[in-house]
């Protein structure tokens, strides 16, 4: 019988993960034990050789990349997340929307990595469709943006701490743009501002599991149930029927 099931998953899902191992161990009994970190790394390390039982992504790409290279049995979208702004709260905030806290000069700006995290690759999405409706904004963008976090030589967000709420009150940048599923949680910050982007500027990210063994599956199937779609909701997701844009 299975004790335990090896995931690497997604630094993003951390927060949802936990009550998603306690509730399905208390429903099965099989452990499991996961490693987080971005995405892109992640499949890194699988191609490499080594042998996770499921592999939980930021995107679809990386699992089917696995899929096709005969590493993963099968690939399920199972959640979707999209992209806010979060900022320190100065008196400065009050006049500017989310576009133009982004292209303030006074602002650093810090983004994940593109390539290495999915979250850099829809910032650098959004930076494209940013630029077709504002010409030179976009570039702007990614030239002022400071790849802080999600690449292989990334200074480690400290335990317990969110990379918009650690790079800001640290010092390390004035602006950040990450997942909104971290906004509940960083509007309890009082020094912090979280902007909302726009549907028509947003990135609809979809999550995707590689099932990579045979016993990864009642795993996956819970992720995909009705209970395990109410515990990912809770940590701030959208559900699998809406991860695709429209």
């Amino acid at each position: 019988m299975t004790k335990s099931i090896k995931v690497l998953a997604a630094g993003s899902l951390r927060r949802a993960w936990a009550p998603l191992s306690e509730a399905f161990q208390a429903e099965t009994g099989i452990r499991v034990v996961t490693e987080f970190g971005p995405a892109g790394l992640l499949r890194e390390r699988i191609e490499k050789g080594e042998k996770p039982d499921l592999f939980a992504s930021a995107n679809t790409a990386h699992p089917l990349a696995l899929q096709q290279h005969g590493k993963a049995l099968d690939v399920q979208t199972f959640c979707g997340n999209s992209l806010c702004v979060t900022a320190r709260k100065v008196p400065e905030l009050e006049k500017l929307n989310w576009l133009s806290v982004l292209l303030d000069p006074r602002f650093r700006l810090a983004t994940s990595t593109p390539q290495s995290d999915p979250s850099g690759d829809y910032t650098w999405q959004m930076f494209e469709l940013i630029e077709r409706r504002h010409p030179d904004s976009g570039a702007v963008l990614r030239n002022k943006a400071l790849r802080l976090v999600g690449g292989e030589k990334s200074a480690k967000v400290p335990e317990g701490k969110l990379a918009a709420e650690w790079l800001i009150c640290t010092g390390q940048a004035d602006v950040f743009i990450g997942y909104t599923s971290y906004a509940t949680l960083l509007r309890e910050n009082d020094e912090l501002e979280v902007f909302n982007i726009p549907a028509d500027y947003n990135v609809r990210a979809s999550y995707a599991l590689a099932t990579c063994t045979e016993k990864a599956k009642p795993l996956a199937e819970f992720i995909l149930s009705e209970t395990g779609q109410h515990i990912l909701q809770n940590a701030g997701f959208c559900g699998k029927h809406s991860v695709m844009p429209d």
